[in-house]
């Protein structure tokens, strides 16, 4: 595309990646492998399970390490647009998680969790723990909620609950939006979450905050719509 091939690591970023090694590779996301990933870079090779002491290390898929997503660092960038003629475009950009394993590919270019549209419906994007919101497809849920009649915010949320009711500590955000123009949004984790409005005849943009639910245990989602 004629862009320069160079390196993106900036002073900030070796000097972040130098102190990460300092302190044996921590935070660290492999799971299974030995040596153990809690007290070793590497390298690794995989195991069934690790013994450390009479411990047994053996994560399931619902034990994560916490990433320390907040309201001020999810930085996944999503937009739907929709033009003239009624046809909705949805995409992101992210820059990935911090110390991700090599090859990681995250919720962001996965057509249904990341974005998603629908011209005869309208379209969605989330943002927050994209290695938990791939597993459900949020914006392909929010879309299909809308499909089915519900409002942007009501379908946003009802994704948002699918997920909570699985992983009740994850963070992350839906943003959605009907072929009508009417928008909402709904999300998990954070304090509040904010999401961008403009269209023709705005003098500036929109800013709109949503506040956050949360699950407060085994069958108590009331705070759901």
């Amino acid at each position: 595309m004629g862009f320069k091939e160079e390196s993106l690591s900036t002073p900030k970023s070796k000097d972040i990646w130098k102190k990460w090694q300092e302190n044996q590779c921590q935070p660290n996301f492999r799971q299974d492998v030995l040596p153990d990933p809690s007290q070793s870079c590497g390298p690794y090779s995989p195991a069934a399970f690790i013994k450390s002491g009479t411990k047994t290390i053996a994560q399931s898929d619902n034990e994560r390490h916490p990433l320390g997503i907040q309201e001020q660092n999810h930085d996944t960038i999503g937009m739907i647009a929709i033009d003239e003629q009624g046809h909705i475009a949805a995409g992101t950009s992210t820059n990935g998680a911090s110390h991700k394993i090599p090859g990681r590919v995250g919720d962001s270019p996965i057509a249904g969790s990341g974005a998603y549209a629908d011209s005869t419906i309208g379209g969605a994007a989330a943002t927050g723990d994209g290695d938990v919101l791939m597993r459900f497809l949020p914006s392909f849920r929010a879309v299909l909620n809308m499909g089915r009649g519900m409002a942007p915010e009501i379908a946003a949320a009802e994704a948002i609950k699918n997920i909570a009711l699985f992983y009740p500590d994850f963070s992350g955000a839906v943003v959605a939006a009907d072929r009508n123009g009417n928008h909402g949004a709904a999300c998990h984790g954070f304090a509040k979450f904010q999401y961008s409005v403009y269209a023709a005849g705005f003098s500036d943009v929109l800013v709109q905050d949503v506040n956050c639910q949360k699950r407060q245990g085994p069958g108590k989602d009331d705070s759901y719509p």
